[in-house]
């Protein structure tokens, strides 16, 4: 994006005071980033996907992972963050061309508005349109927005309309990537005695029992989850709650070391630093969306700081 154009954007959407400020600007590999800083905390989001790359509630350290080895280019997924899966999670179950996670997360996002809340907080709410290299991909007759709150709290909303006269099907996620001081020494809580798919196990049904314990390279789809999760970081003195709406599914990933270092951009030993806990709709929780209905996944983190 040229300057002139993020001049035009910016013209438009620019907020400016003594205690906020949100802005666009042209990032790493040309792809424009909002800047939003505001009195509860500060964030940078990428256009491309309308992807969380950072959230620093005040007084609080990095709460979003984004790898030291992350690719910023047009069209080409980011590592770490929150990336949009939509409107499939993991493989597409018939096009094998298809990417992974769907197309959401690598292609450019539409700024619809920008707000400064009275709570001290900042709202920008974005859509996503067909364009010439998604648009064979893109189920018929949908739409969608992404609503984005930042504040002391960090609020995300995936809304998907079906404007036609037959039923949707969709596979989601907020594939979100914590940041923590060392993977092996969190708990997360909130899926006990909850069944899950193991994916490294052809997707073998199991049960958790007590919190999970990363020691090994873990990939999950917990099933039936409503309870909020936690993730409790010692070494960091907090606790990062995570609730959510509209999702009945959630993904726990970590690479581990093997892994990690087939992927090639989780930077030097990364998947240390790294905990994947994402709000979803995958596996048996897929949404069926009927004519004229809207399906909403709203999710809410939260730092909680622990002595």
């Amino acid at each position: 994006m040229n300057t002139v154009e993020l001049e035009k954007l910016n013209e438009q959407f620019l907020l400016q005071d003594e205690l906020y400020s949100l802005c666009i600007e042209s990032g790493e590999g040309d792809i424009p980033v909002i800047k939003v800083m505001n009195e509860h905390a500060s964030a940078l989001i990428s256009l491309q996907g309308a992807h969380v790359l950072s959230w620093i509630p005040k007084g609080e350290q990095e709460v979003i992972w984004l790898s030291e080895d992350a690719t910023f280019a047009a069209g080409k997924s980011i590592r770490g963050g929150i990336p949009v899966c939509w409107p499939w999670f993991g493989a597409h179950e018939s096009k094998t061309e298809f990417p992974a996670h769907g197309f959401a997360r690598t292609t450019s996002w539409e700024v619809l508005s920008t707000e400064a809340l009275e709570n001290g907080g900042t709202r920008i709410i974005f859509s996503m349109h067909r364009q010439p290299e998604n648009d064979h991909m893109w189920l018929p007759d949908t739409s969608i927005q992404f609503n984005l709150t930042i504040g002391y709290k960090l609020e995300l909303e995936l809304i998907t309309h079906n404007n036609g006269d037959s039923a949707v099907t969709i596979g989601q996620a907020l594939h979100t990537y914590f940041n923590v001081a060392d993977v092996s020494e969190v708990f997360l809580h909130g899926l006990d005695h909850t069944d899950y798919l193991d994916k490294l196990e052809n997707f073998k049904r199991k049960r958790q029992f007590g919190p999970i314990v990363i020691e090994q390279e873990v990939d999950r789809v917990y099933l039936d989850t409503f309870n909020d999760c936690v993730i409790e970081d010692k070494q960091l003195k907090r606790n990062i709650i995570i609730k959510k709406i509209g999702s009945h599914s959630t993904v726990v990933w970590n690479p581990w070391q093997e892994t990690a270092e087939k992927m090639g951009d989780l930077g030097l030993q990364g998947y240390k630093k790294m905990l994947c806990v994402e709000s979803s709709n995958a596996a048996e929780d897929v949404v069926t969306i009927e004519p004229g209905d809207v399906h909403e996944l709203w999710v809410q983190y939260e730092v909680q700081k622990t002595n």
